[in-house]
């Protein structure tokens, strides 16, 4: 039995679930007190990229040149240790927003009330429930009152369910663990717990491990082929010089030196720079990354696939349209704050409207809840449905009616009835008999006294209503001298009311936007077809004239057809998410609930709300959005596409110097230079066009069109798109500069080693400003320091006594350095011409 499987054997709260997703399937990232130092480091070290600077730390010791191992391998530690904080601190941000799920449970026990922990228990247990608690098990009720539950985390339903131990259904009659009773009282008989539960079944969805991201998998590759290629160097360059009967000892010292020259070994330092720094732009945008490949991997995202309720909407009811016999008017603002108006085309409504929500706020036992800071949102007390009743009403001038007409008489919603109605005193010594419920209940003869035509008139606005997405109730009052005996007959109709989830004002643009970048959105919800249609609609998922088919329910032949889902359990979403993946998509996932967790694994990047969202939903993920914006991604995608784009412009530049000191060294024996350079001054080129001025490449701001543009296809290379014909141009370019400045200087009779060596360093710092997306830029102050800083370093290089011996060079006068100027103007210019295509 597995670690997992004895926590779950014992009771799964929503908190355990999370907790068995680092037990039984540990993520890179699991919680920073269960993952020990040493194994966080060798995760980083197990790089192929850092195993060749591991190697080439070996080879320079071997070769004894100490300062450049020593500066090799401070680049491994800096690397790692980068990766290692950046994770411990992702983990601290993500453990302040959690939650337990539910801590405790009051359970009957020898005949009395306990509160014992809700992992503790166990099948057969009477557990008692009220407002406001999470239900600890799966459970059948045997004694319930208007109860009411948001299963909201597990469904995706933002409309709460109503549980009734006598109901007919036996889905009304349990409840499942982690789901919030929001009013009523009930005691439940505990019938499920741990993975039998609903919690569990959904963890044994979350075990399988994340594969690598495609940056990964691209660079692992890229290290195999440079490390072959650098040993492949090695053999080459030694039999040549051996060929050309020069000493084996300093043919050795040199083609090590080149092998080391041949591998950017700044590489590793320049992805973990460029990924540092775009975690940190995403937590100033309230992102938390938890690891960190995760960055770069929302560059290549290719579908979103994204929740409903509380992700795309504003995960609050609200009551947007109104319905009377005579007219037909529309409720403005947002959430449960009581501000907004009721207007027909435009103007305030008349006061049959006020009426109707009057009236429909005194049937009500919900509440609202002021913010408690000054920039706070308003909150609902109880039912949200009712909360917005109450918030519309307030809209029209009614504030809360139920203060001027004391309630006397009620009878509660069930079920079965499917309305309520509840009686008042009004100050004139009169009582109000005020009822809603689902218009099915109230548009009946038996319970209005109205003509067949309002009747038929009514459902015909109410079937139109549930057309477009909307939750309609209906709501009927009348006047009388006394409380009657049956309160539910004889009423007028006052007319109806159409809430929904509203999408957030967010939602529509942040689509847009993804098209625009190439991403493909797709909705994933498990509410209603008609509801979740309406939402395609209005954030621009669908055009409004798309059928019902355009939406789809249980399985699909060809998911990657579809873009809404509804109606989707757990492991349809998984599945959905698979599809894509197994089409070549990256895939993104956002979700807040238990329901999402597994999809939220499987993607290549899931996406969490860290406000609303479950622990589950919260440790499944690789990005926390402490927000809850959706926006926040489209954000988090341009900062990936910089962090990509830098490190292609990184080994454009990296590789083509590279190729060039290899180019200088095969190709000056056959222009008679029989050592172009020694190894000492092939090692300090590497270290000052390698080391500052690579790394500070990391910290590129993004180009203007990353967001106008296709996402870069999964399958391709990270030299793809014809960086490699660029390297080649560019390494051509650079070696014919710097060999051109070699043999004018040897014609003229001139220190040719060491114009060679400050020209082949000219023509790559000429690169790396050329390969600028914008060359003026201030957003990035440390490139040009580092070029300044480089050249300082070749200067003295020249100039210093101490370095002119240890690297075998000689000063040059100021006509010596017209050649090497000049070759950093050709590496400037040709980088330049083609700067486009990063």
């Amino acid at each position: 039995m597995t670690v997992a499987e004895h926590a779950t054997a014992r009771g799964l709260t929503g908190a355990e679930a999370a907790r068995l997703l680092d037990e039984d399937g540990p993520n890179e990232v699991s919680a920073g007190r269960r993952v020990p130092l040493w194994a966080r480091v060798a995760a980083q070290l197990r790089d192929p990229l850092i195993g060749v600077l591991l190697a080439a730390v070996a080879l320079t010791l071997a070769i004894g040149d100490h300062p450049d191992a020593v500066v090799i391998g401070l680049v491994v530690v800096v690397n790692t240790a980068v990766g290692v904080v950046q994770e411990v601190r992702a983990e601290s941000a993500v453990a302040a927003l959690s939650r337990l799920s539910a801590p405790k449970a009051r359970v009957l026990r020898d005949g009395s009330q306990q509160e014992v922990p809700a992992a503790g228990v166990v099948p057969g247990d009477v557990v008692a429930l009220a407002e406001g608690d999470i239900v600890p098990a799966d459970a059948r009720l045997v004694d319930s009152a208007a109860l009411l539950v948001d299963e909201s985390m597990l469904t995706g339903e933002s409309v709460p369910a109503t549980k009734d131990a006598r109901a007919g259904t036996e889905a009304e009659g349990l409840v499942s663990a982690g789901t919030v009773v929001l009013r009523g009282r009930a005691l439940a008989v505990v019938t499920a717990t741990g993975a039998a539960s609903a919690l569990g079944r959904i963890a044994a969805l979350l075990r399988p491990r994340p594969e690598p991201t495609p940056l990964q998998r691209r660079l692992a590759g890229l290290g195999r082929v440079l490390a072959a290629v650098a040993i492949g160097l090695c053999a080459l360059v030694f039999l040549l010089g051996l060929l050309r009967h020069q000493a084996p000892g300093e043919m050795a010292v040199t083609a090590i030196s080149l092998a080391v020259a041949a591998v950017p070994e700044s590489l590793p330092a320049v992805v973990t720079l460029a990924l540092a720094l775009g975690a940190r732009r995403m937590a100033a945008r309230h992102a938390v990354v938890r690891r960190l490949p995760a960055v770069e991997t929302l560059g290549s995202v290719t579908v979103l696939a994204t929740d409903k309720t509380g992700t795309l909407t504003e995960g609050r009811m609200v009551v947007e349209r109104l319905w009377t016999p005579r007219a037909e008017a529309t409720v403005t603002g947002l959430g449960y704050a009581p501000h907004g108006d009721v207007l027909i085309d435009g103007r305030p409504a008349p006061e049959e409207f006020g009426e109707l929500l009057r009236t429909a706020a005194l049937c009500n036992d919900a509440g609202l809840r002021a913010p408690e800071e000054e920039d706070g949102e308003w909150g609902a007390l109880g039912d949200p449905t009712e909360a917005a009743l109450l918030a519309a009403a307030a809209k029209a001038g009614q504030g809360d009616p139920r203060e001027r007409c004391p309630r006397i008489a009620e009878t509660p919603f069930d079920s079965v009835r499917k309305r309520m109605s509840t009686v008042h005193r009004v100050p004139d010594g009169s009582v109000l008999v005020c009822l809603k419920g689902a218009p099915e209940a109230v548009l009946d003869p038996a319970v209005l006294d109205e003509s067949a035509e309002v009747l038929e008139l009514a459902r015909g606005a109410a079937a139109r209503f549930a057309a477009e997405g909307f939750r309609v109730l209906a709501v009927a009052g009348r006047v009388a001298r006394r409380a009657p005996q049956n309160a539910e007959t004889g009423l007028r109709l006052l007319g109806l009311t159409a809430l929904a989830d509203p999408p957030k004002p967010s939602a529509a643009p942040t689509l847009a936007a993804c098209r625009r970048a190439g991403i493909r959105p797709v909705l994933i919800t498990g509410d209603h077809p008609a509801t979740a249609r309406a939402l395609a609609v209005r954030v621009g998922l669908l055009e409004p004239t798309a059928g019902p088919g355009a939406v789809a329910s249980g399985d699909t032949a060809d998911v990657t057809r579809t873009r809404v889902f509804a109606r989707t359990d757990p492991r349809q979403k998984l599945d959905i998410v698979q599809a894509w993946r197994a089409r070549g998509a990256v895939t993104a996932m956002t979700g807040d609930g238990v329901n999402d967790g597994p999809a939220l694994r499987r993607a290549d990047i899931g996406v969490a709300m860290g406000r609303r969202g479950t622990e589950v939903a919260r440790q499944a993920a690789d990005l926390v959005l402490a927000d809850d914006e959706l926006a926040t991604v489209v954000g988090a995608v341009e900062e990936g596409r910089r962090v990509y784009d830098n490190i292609r412009r990184f080994l454009v530049y990296g590789l083509a110097g590279g190729a060039a000191e290899i180019l200088v060294m095969l190709a000056g024996p056959l222009f008679g230079l029989a050592l172009p350079l020694r190894a000492g001054q092939i090692l300090w080129i590497n270290l000052l066009t390698h080391g500052l001025t690579g790394v500070a490449m990391g910290a590129e701001p993004v180009s203007p069109g990353a967001m106008s543009r296709p996402p870069r296809p999964p399958q391709q290379h990270v030299l793809g798109s014809g960086l490699w014909q660029r390297v080649l141009l560019l390494a051509a370019v650079v070696t014919a500069a710097s060999l051109g400045a070699a043999l004018w200087a040897r014609h003229g009779e001139r220190p040719w080693q060491s114009i060679l060596f400050v020209a082949l360093l000219a023509a790559q710092l000429g690169v790396v400003l050329g390969l600028r997306e914008r060359l003026l830029t201030r957003a990035n102050p440390f490139l040009p320091a580092a070029v300044l800083a480089s050249a300082a370093l070749a200067a003295a290089a020249l100039y210093l006594p101490f370095l002119r011996d240890v690297l075998d060079t000689v000063p040059l006068s100021w006509s010596d350095l017209v050649a090497p100027a000049l070759a950093g103007l050709a590496g400037f210019a040709a980088a330049r011409l083609r700067k486009q295509g990063i």
